[in-house]
């Protein structure tokens, strides 16, 4: 998609199949055709990326007006009551969630997050993540986590910032999920890792996460699948520092 016009956003959830195509539309874009992903209810011919969980989340929509109502970016949350209803959280087939569950606190599982490539290192990102802020503060939502990608399933290629990771921003015990294929992390040493090198190979959407206050688990998964290096990310925010509440809930100006 090419951007000629500027950006007229919103953001809301979606209301219906047709919405929910539109966006398992853009998730096919973005993780079969860009990253190379599979799945066994992928549908090559509709061009549609989409599993069982769809039908008991919320999937939060950005769409730019200015484009026809395009939908342009995307993110599926799965309560725990969709997680009771689909019978398992998504990441459960990932982590041992164990702690999150007894933790007594209400939970939201982000997933699928993306935007298109044209909307990209811009302001959709912040209007995204604005909508999804109202929806924790509806919601009552105390932990926010999710499986997050690295690209690619060589793991010593990705050392230094899997490392980085292990030792920086592990999560309290507490609230640790534990990768059941588990692949460690802590692949170097502490005193050998470059920080700024390591940081230019992790993702944005976990820089961004982590400069919210968020925490890893501990071990990544190697998602064979989907063609990626996975971590669970995870966001007390109750933990989030009044700075950080406002940068990630302020209004965006245009």
């Amino acid at each position: 998609m090419n951007v000629t016009t500027r950006p007229e956003f919103e953001v809301r959830l979606a209301d219906g199949e047709d919405d929910i195509r539109a966006a398992q539309a853009l998730r096919y874009r973005v993780f079969v055709n860009e990253l190379g992903s599979d799945g066994a209810l992928v549908d090559h011919e509709a061009g549609l990326e989409r599993d069982a969980f769809d039908a008991h989340c919320d999937h939060l929509l950005l769409i730019d007006k200015a484009a026809g109502d395009a939908v342009v970016g995307v993110y599926r949350l799965l309560q725990r009551a969709g997680a009771e209803a689909a019978g398992q959280f998504y990441s459960e087939s990932e982590y041992d969630l164990a702690p999150l569950l007894k933790s007594g606190r209400n939970l939201l599982e982000l997933g699928r997050s993306c935007l298109d490539p044209a909307y990209r290192g811009g302001a959709a990102m912040h209007h995204l993540w604005q909508g999804l802020a109202q929806y924790v503060e509806a919601n009552e939502i105390e932990v926010l986590f999710g499986v997050a990608s690295f690209h690619g399933t060589d793991a010593e290629a990705l050392a230094e910032p899997l490392s980085l990771l292990y030792h920086r921003h592990r999560a309290p015990e507490g609230l640790r999920p534990r990768a059941v294929n588990y692949q460690p992390m802590d692949l170097m040493p502490a005193e050998e890792i470059d920080r700024r090198r390591a940081m230019l190979q992790v993702p944005a959407l976990i820089k961004a996460y982590l400069r919210l206050g968020g925490f890893v688990g501990d071990g990544a998964y190697v998602d064979h699948a989907f063609n990626t290096i996975d971590v669970c990310l995870i966001m007390d925010t109750e933990r989030m520092c009044s700075a950080r509440k406002i940068i990630y809930s302020r209004e965006v100006a245009e």
